[in-house]
C-alpha cells in the first residue's frame, strides 16, 4: 500500500470518528463540515474531498459506526445460549452503549433521518446489522424449544432491535419506565426458558396446543 493510500484511509476514518463524535456531543443540528473536520483535526475541504458532501459523510459514518459496535459484540452475541441470555445481555450492551453515548448518537441519526435524506437508509443499514446478529441468536436458542417451529426469527429479530431502541429513545423522557420496560423483557424471557425445561410429553402438548391456534 502505498504512504498516499495509506494517508488517505487515515483521513477518512479521522473523518468518520470525527463525524460521529460531533453527532454525539453537539446534536444533529451542529453538525457541519466545519464541525467535523474540527472534531477530526484535518482541514474542512477534505470533507467534500472524501466523500462528496456532509450528508454522504454523516451516512458512512452512520454504517461505520454500526460496523464497529456490532464487532465489539459479535463473539458474546455468538456464545449466547437461550432467549434469557439474550434479552440479559441486551440490557447489559444497554448500559454500556449508554455510557459511551452511543444511545445519544442512535437519537441524533433518527432525528437526521428526518431531514437529511440519506441519513434514513443508512441508519436503516446499520440497524439491519444488528438485525442479523440476533436473527442469527434467535435461530439458534429458538431451535430446539416448543416455539422453534411456530416463531419467524427474521420478523421477531426485528421486533427485539425496534423494543431495544424504543427503549432506549424512550429513557431520555422516563428512565424509571424504560427500566420497567426492560424488566418486562427479561421476565419473557424466563416464560420461554421455564417452558424450555418441561419435559418431552408437556412440550409436546404445547406444540399441539400451538398447532391448534394457528390452524
Amino acid at each position: 500500500m502505498s504512504p498516499e493510500t495509506a494517508k488517505s484511509l487515515e483521513t477518512k476514518t479521522k473523518l468518520l470518528e470525527g463525524a460521529l463524535r460531533t453527532l454525539t456531543e453537539q446534536g444533529i443540528a451542529k453538525t457541519s463540515a466545519r464541525t467535523v473536520a474540527a472534531a477530526a483535526g484535518v482541514n474542512q475541504a477534505l470533507v467534500f474531498y472524501h466523500f462528496g458532501s456532509l450528508n454522504d459523510l454523516l451516512a458512512a459514518a452512520c454504517r461505520y459506526g454500526a460496523e464497529q459496535r456490532v464487532a465489539r459484540y459479535r463473539d458474546r452475541l455468538a456464545a449466547i445460549g437461550s432467549l434469557s441470555e439474550l434479552l440479559a445481555f441486551g440490557r447489559e450492551m444497554h448500559e454500556e452503549e449508554r455510557a459511551f453515548g452511543h444511545v445519544s448518537l442512535l437519537g441524533q441519526l433518527l432525528a437526521g433521518a428526518q431531514t437529511h435524506e440519506s441519513l434514513g437508509p443508512a441508519t436503516a443499514a446499520g440497524l439491519d446489522l444488528w438485525i442479523t446478529e440476533i436473527e442469527q441468536v434467535l435461530t439458534r436458542v429458538l431451535a430446539h424449544t416448543p416455539f422453534g417451529e411456530f416463531v419467524d426469527p427474521p420478523g421477531l429479530a426485528r421486533a427485539v432491535a425496534a423494543s431495544f431502541v424504543g427503549i432506549e429513545l424512550y429513557e431520555g423522557a422516563d428512565a424509571e419506565g424504560a427500566g420497567a420496560a426492560l424488566d418486562a423483557l427479561e421476565q419473557l424471557g424466563r416464560l420461554v426458558a421455564a417452558l424450555d425445561d418441561l419435559g418431552p410429553v408437556a412440550q409436546r402438548a404445547v406444540r399441539h396446543r400451538l398447532r391448534r391456534t394457528q390452524r
